[in-house]
């Protein structure tokens, strides 16, 4: 008589399961703030990069017709009586939005220079510290 050897079932014990979920739990907890912040801190990348292309588009604006925009949708949109306007001068109207979907504030004059263009920040309200704070192109 021959001894047939004993075969488990495949698949994993509860116990396995347990300790293969605690580890990517642990990973979980350390690796992911260092995410989040990251994708704060390229907000406010991009929040200062379209910050600084709005302020181009308002020079060129200013160089082709001869004024300062009176709002940022004249960026977009020709005013119904305004000779030399040869824009868009920003391609889409969601150009207009920071990164945290706020609308950027334009001020002319300015309160830095002839005009300001400026993120909110997170908080979409005016001042604010870390990712809340404005960020402007006085800066």
């Amino acid at each position: 008589m021959s001894v047939v050897p004993h075969r488990r079932p495949g698949g994993f014990t509860l116990i396995e399961l347990l300790v293969v979920t605690g580890i990517l739990a642990i990973i979980a907890v350390v690796v992911a703030p260092q995410f989040l912040g990251k994708a704060d801190d390229a907000k406010v990348s991009a929040a200062r990069i379209q910050v600084d292309k709005l302020a181009t588009a308002i020079e060129l604006y200013r160089l082709e017709t001869g004024r300062y925009p009176p709002d940022l949708e004249a960026l977009v949109t020709a005013p119904a009586d305004l000779p030399g306007w040869k824009g868009p001068y920003v391609k889409k109207r969601s150009q207009l939005k920071d990164p945290w979907n706020n609308d950027m504030a334009y001020r002319y004059p300015g309160e830095h220079g002839a005009f300001d263009v400026l993120s909110l920040g997170g908080d979409g309200a005016p001042g604010g510290q870390g990712n809340d704070a404005d960020i402007g192109n006085w800066e």
